[in-house]
């Protein structure tokens, strides 16, 4: 008989036997093949670091279905193989993850709803059930194939939030092609270089996308994009409105027009655990984009699982991820990970403040969401709007709510807790990356009355072996303290490489420490070994959930006349998280305004990138501080960009220290401040 003594785990939860295995047996039946003294959320997470192969290897077979079976689940690679590592998970197992999103859920309940599309006009949204998820996947396979598209194959997209956008994604999944969704914001010359670099020879577009009751013509930019790069042979356009559009007619295929002329059957291409599945571009460091390979068994398993036992997730939720697809939030959490789980997802295709701020509460209400994803943006900006937008809608389907893209801050959470929730709902803050493929650390799973500490993301999730190193690489006591947060093992959801550039994926995260997966965040364990993530590292700047390189930013700048060196740092911002703020110095000969400078600096880093990664502030200055070797001390202004004048800390190095009197004072008078 199970005892309902409550036993302490080393993380501070309260977890009974029964609690543990009343909330996961449900979700969690392979939980009686594991050895019967596991008592605790600890013990359960300790065995899948410590059994690791019997932890993974008993979810596979129980979870995914399977052509043929995998041998082995692990090949053993270590991140401190410097030379060698190559990660790879349930090896010679065969499978397709399109069958294991859509056919199996159409074959058991062919009328359950897949998909609802919130689209951006005001309540109104579309259902797709798996049924004719299942015929559109298939018949837009097969245009595909149509169009030369084979197994191993790139597919770009530049596509709005919506049904059309998850189709094709299955259908690339269904005939073995990957695709590299580009994010529907980024500008020509952006989404070219992607193109470029994944080497696509077909782009999915819609002619729109509809966003706040604004039009955005992608069609228009997709156009600008491959006069770039020419070689892409044809572009498939959604008509998501009937607005025209300019049609070339040796390339430009009009998918409303064509599809219904392919049949809904495709076979589905027999894939290799370790093949390729889709690749995410996401900032880096530095200035080039990092295209990330994620493999197919490994990601949907771990994607699928942490969903169902993280967000309490149950077969007849509706799972509300009101994230944009073109992220790596959607691709997992919107897209693979609810269908894996025959689940009803939302597509939120507008925004949050559109026709007003009450648009989230009215779409909980209307669809009757039970999980709730959103960005600590999202919710600051709802908090500025006040509560009354919310107070006349019935939110009494959510039972859980998370948070996703950066660190949550205290009032934001409580907030969340209190007035979005009343205290009735579970919260999880989560942190993952695009690198992960699926969360590594969120409060859940925890019992009925286990306390979730507030703006943390607590507790490793099973598999993850994080820990807490010092600036020098050595482990530190995860008790009380700070470091750098790493992880020892590799786990089946995360990236596999840069796609063509497996040296540059060694360089970036597993050289910096070798025998960790280096994160760039920073984390805090307090006493009872629970996680609070502080932020990056890196030199990477995180805007409303958007990853920016500063490289990237500095280098668009630089490309100005105006300019002789740029340096770009992250604040806080009260709304986005982090701002962008820019530090520039005019070339000698340079006649300028600088209002107009700044104009035109702005223009062109929303060309070459993104309009969210336009700096916030620009501040001219004299010279950048740099020490003696020549290297920008870009902590100094990190500082002062954070009116943070009192801790410069070391500043002996530099090769001229007045700098910094100087730049402050400027900074001061920029910003009105003493």
């Amino acid at each position: 008989m199970l005892r309902l003594k409550c036993i302490s785990d080393k993380f501070g939860s309260r977890l009974t036997l029964i609690q543990l295995r009343t909330f996961l047996t449900a979700k969690f039946p392979e939980l009686d093949e594991f050895p019967k003294s596991i008592k605790s959320y600890d013990d359960l997470h300790k065995y899948s670091i410590e059994n690791s192969d019997h932890f993974w290897g008993t979810l596979a077979k129980n979870r995914l279905d399977w052509f043929k079976p995998f041998n082995k689940v692990n090949n053993g690679a270590k991140f401190g193989d410097l030379e060698n590592y190559n990660s790879q998970w349930f090896l010679d197992g065969k499978l397709n993850v399109s069958v294991n999103c859509v056919d199996r859920h159409y074959q058991k309940n062919p009328n359950k709803v897949a998909l609802l599309w919130e689209k951006d006009e005001p309540g109104f949204h579309e259902s797709v059930t798996y049924e004719q998820l299942y015929k559109m996947m298939n018949k837009m396979a097969n245009l595909l194939k149509s169009c030369g598209v084979q197994k191993g194959d790139r597919v770009a997209f530049y596509m709005p939030t919506c049904s059309m956008t998850v189709a094709c994604m299955m259908a690339c999944a269904r005939i073995g092609a990957l695709h590299s969704v580009v994010f529907a914001g980024f500008s020509s010359e952006s989404l070219a270089s992607r193109i470029n670099d994944a080497n696509c020879k077909i782009v999915i577009t819609a002619n729109q996308a509809i966003r706040g009751g604004k039009i955005i013509n992608l069609k228009k930019t997709v156009d600008e994009a491959i006069k770039l790069y020419p070689s892409v042979k044809n572009v498939l356009v959604y008509k998501r409105t009937e607005n025209k559009f300019e049609f070339n007619a040796e390339k430009d295929i009009v998918i409303d027009e064509v599809l219904d002329q392919f049949s809904s059957e495709c076979q589905p291409e027999i894939m290799d655990a370790n093949d390729p599945l889709f690749m995410l571009y996401t900032s880096g460091s530095t200035g080039k984009p990092k295209g990330l390979v994620h493999a197919q068994a490994g990601y949907i398993l771990q994607s699928a699982f942490s969903h169902q036992i993280a967000f309490n997730f149950e077969k007849d939720d509706v799972f509300g991820c009101l994230a944009d697809v073109g992220w790596i939030t959607g691709h997992t959490y919107i897209v693979y990970a609810p269908l894996c789980n025959g689940g009803t997802t939302v597509l939120f295709e507008s925004s949050p403040i559109y026709p007003n701020p009450s648009r989230y509460w009215e779409t909980i209400q209307r669809l009757k969401i039970n999980q709730l994803y959103i960005a600590p943006t999202s919710i600051r900006l709802l908090i500025k709007n006040g509560d009354e937008w919310l107070k006349k809608y019935d939110l009494s389907s959510l039972k859980l709510l998370g948070s996703v893209g950066e660190p949550i801050n205290h009032e934001a959470w409580h907030w969340y807790d209190e007035v979005v929730g009343q205290k009735r709902c579970k919260i999880i803050d989560t942190w993952w990356q695009t690198e992960t493929g699926s969360l590594m650390i969120a409060p859940l799973p925890c019992g009925k009355n286990d306390q979730i500490k507030p703006a943390m993301a607590m507790r490793p999730f099973f598999g993850i072996d994080a820990v807490l190193l010092d600036e020098k690489g050595n482990e530190k006591e995860p008790k009380n303290t700070e470091g750098i947060l790493c992880i020892k093992k590799p786990w089946p959801s995360m990236a596999r490489t840069i796609y063509g550039d497996h040296q540059r994926f060694i360089n970036t995260y597993l050289r910096p420490y070798p025998g960790y997966y280096f994160t760039g965040d920073g984390s805090h364990v307090d006493n009872d070994r629970h996680f609070q993530i502080t932020g990056r590292v890196d030199d990477v700047i995180n805007v409303s959930g958007h990853r920016i390189g500063t490289a990237e930013v500095e280098d668009v700048l630089d490309e100005s006349h105006h300019i002789s060196e740029s340096a770009v740092v992250g604040f806080p911002h009260d709304t986005l998280g982090e701002g962008i703020f820019a530090f520039v110095t005019l070339r000698n000969d340079a006649d300028f305004n600088e209002e107009q400078v700044v104009k035109e600096l702005k223009a062109l880093v929303k060309s070459k990138i993104a309009g969210y990664a336009v700096p916030h502030y620009f501040l001219f200055v004299s010279n950048l501080p740099k020490t003696r070797s020549g290297k920008i001390m870009r902590r100094v202004l990190r500082n002062i960009a954070s009116n943070k004048f009192d801790e410069m800390g070391d500043t002996s190095t530099l090769f001229d220290p007045s700098l910094i009197d100087e730049i402050t004072a400027k900074y001061k008078k920029l910003k009105g401040v003493n």
